[in-house]
């Protein structure tokens, strides 16, 4: 073989070598890339679960105090309920 047929192939290798390089970088960059944006959607999720958990508790505090509220108002009523019922039997 001549030196320049051996230099010839040996440019060629270098050439698909960087080739290869460059898909290589370009694949990375595409994750690196990909990584980000899902590195940015965990992130607003965790925002979003956190304003959700906070909505919860305030919704959850809100519901009790209805029912307590409820509760009052059923004792209320029975009283209501048992004086009119008193009073109704007292004048028959």
């Amino acid at each position: 073989m001549s030196e320049q047929s051996e230099i010839d192939i040996a440019v060629k290798r270098l050439a698909l070598a960087l080739d290869a390089l460059d898909a290589a970088a370009e694949r990375r960059q595409l994750a690196d890339r990909n990584e980000e944006g899902l590195a940015s959607q965990l992130q607003t999720l965790g925002l979003d679960r956190t304003q959700l958990a906070a909505a919860l508790d305030g919704e959850t505090s809100r519901s009790r105090k209805l029912e307590a509220a409820n509760r009052e108002i059923a004792q209320r009523l029975d009283t209501a309920i048992a004086s009119i019922q008193s009073v109704l039997n007292g004048h028959e």
